[in-house]
């Protein structure tokens, strides 16, 4: 193997370590529910999810696992549930 490449690996190992160089800016994912599978995605700085919660509520469990998933890596707009304000 090149050295370069070798070197290239490293980095990105170091880089995985460093979530906090991550902010996604839209991302759109198939979240497998207890009943259903589900569009879910981030667009606009809104969350959005297939699922019928989400169309009453603008927030549901399949949109508050991501902001948990990935809280480090969302902009702030995106965190719409502070977690640690659940019991």
């Amino acid at each position: 193997m090149q050295s370069s490449l070798i070197g290239k690996i490293e980095k990105a190992k170091l880089y995985a370590q460093e979530k906090n160089r991550v902010t996604f800016s839209e991302f759109s994912a198939r979240f497998r529910g207890e009943n259903d599978t589900y569009d879910i995605g981030y667009h606009d700085d809104k969350w959005h999810c297939s699922c019928n919660f989400f169309s009453s509520w603008g927030t549901c469990s399949h949109t508050m696992a991501l902001e948990k998933m990935f809280e480090n890596m969302l902009p702030e707009e995106a965190l719409i549930t502070k977690f640690n304000t659940v019991p």
